[in-house]
């Protein structure tokens, strides 16, 4: 769970910043960020990886511009899986040299943007994208450094929706296609054979499916060094987990220390891409209890943000850990916690024990991976704030949207 909350005087901090003072300034729904917990969580990357390993963050969890600035400060490179989140990165001053491109729909214009740009590397998912980033860049009269996403048939055994690496799965390349694959690729004039790359899944509280994922593509590295194809750099993906709830969780140096075991002493670098586990558990979102409804069977806690601010839930049946912002002496009520939007399924948390009041504050937990970044408008609701704390003080990195902001791209006839 997350470690820079604390109560004191009974009122809930992020650091050392009154959260009902963040609500009271900037309003509610309110996406509130710890600095220090999203130093702490890259820190805790490197000093288990050292010092051959890239930590490429994936932009996906939380795109602001502030946070990929603050990981691109601390030497992070960036995961990415659009030319909207290249031009991310590169507005919050990372280095496109410094970015993998992944994802399985790349099109013309994002390779060509990404080739301009000086990209890293591209994760190639299939025979029609390497022969489409080979003819992108002999157009360009450029070298295309690639990647395979070889899909090595692990069960991650996490939720159904973010597992990627089984067969049934639109992620990679089949495990027993890949030495084709990697043969046609080292034929394409254009492309400049790099590395291998592999992600199974999110949320992952095991690392056994993780290193039982590289010790199938060392196998396979192996077999591609004896038919003369060098590789230059593994890359694990992302995927391990956060505390949400009562998780337990690996120990990151442990893992790190088995994929250097599996590696050994051949030459290649390699490269994380982690997401949730950087960003998750140093925010939260900041909620307003609108009503307190007495139902027939149940009871409703009804709060000012929904599934628009927070899909998880509704998507995932993901569980998130709800807590007053003030605490009560009060006899505490069994709700379950929704929001405004105009679907059975809008709904934050079910059959929470929570001491609290009609126009009181609730802090979601882990809220800064895949919150913000999967809000949308829904309804016609604005989206809310985004504020990054840092000790003591705190800064607004996102303004909250406008009714006008709900329009201002369409046209009227």
């Amino acid at each position: 769970m997350m470690t820079n909350l604390k109560y004191n005087n009974n009122s809930l901090f992020i650091e050392n910043v009154s959260l009902s003072d963040l609500a009271q300034q900037f309003g509610t729904p309110l996406y509130v960020y710890s600095q220090n917990a999203l130093t702490n969580a890259f820190n805790n990357y490197a000093q288990a990886f050292g010092d051959n390993t890239l930590i490429c963050y994936a932009v996906k969890a939380n795109g602001n511009l502030s946070i990929l600035r603050h990981f691109a400060h601390l030497g992070a490179g960036f995961d990415i899986v659009s030319g909207g989140e290249l031009a991310r990165v590169i507005q919050a001053t990372g280095s496109a040299n410094r970015v993998i491109f992944s994802g399985v729909g790349k099109s013309i214009a994002e390779i060509e943007y990404a080739l301009k740009q000086g990209i890293r590397c591209f994760n190639v998912e299939s025979l029609p994208e390497l022969h489409r980033i080979n003819d992108v860049s002999g157009r360009l009269k450029l070298k295309a450094p690639i990647s395979l996403r070889i899909n090595p048939d692990v069960d991650a055994k996490t939720h159904p929706y973010i597992s990627t690496g089984l067969k049934n799965n639109k992620f990679g390349i089949a495990y027993k296609d890949a030495m084709d694959a990697y043969k046609l690729a080292q034929s394409l004039p254009n492309l400049d054979v790099v590395g291998i790359d592999c992600h199974i899944g999110s949320q992952l509280t095991d690392v056994a499916p993780l290193v039982e994922a590289c010790k199938r593509l060392i196998v396979l590295i192996d077999k591609l060094t004896e038919a003369g194809i060098h590789l230059k750099h593994i890359d694990l993906g992302g995927g391990v987990g956060i505390r949400y709830l009562d998780e337990s969780l690996p120990e990151l140096s442990l893992y790190a220390n088995q994929v250097k075991n599996i590696i050994g002493n051949r030459n290649l670098s390699l490269i994380l891409e982690p997401g949730r586990s950087l960003v998750g558990n140093a925010g939260v979102l900041l909620t307003r209890i609108e009503h307190i409804k007495q139902g027939e069977e149940k009871n409703f806690i009804i709060t000012d943000a929904a599934m628009n601010d927070l899909m998880r839930p509704t998507l995932y049946q993901a569980y998130h850990h709800i807590v007053p912002v003030v605490e009560r002496n009060i006899e505490p009520i069994v709700a379950d916690i929704v929001g405004p939007i105009c679907e059975s399924g809008d709904f934050l948390g079910k059959e929470r024990n929570l001491k609290v009041e009609e126009n009181d504050l609730l802090a979601v937990c882990s809220a800064a991976a895949y919150a913000m970044s999967m809000a949308s408008n829904y309804n016609a609701r604005c989206r809310g704030a985004e504020v990054m704390v840092n000790h003591d003080s705190y800064t607004l990195i996102r303004r909250r949207e406008t009714m006008q902001d709900l329009w201002q791209c369409e046209l009227l006839d």
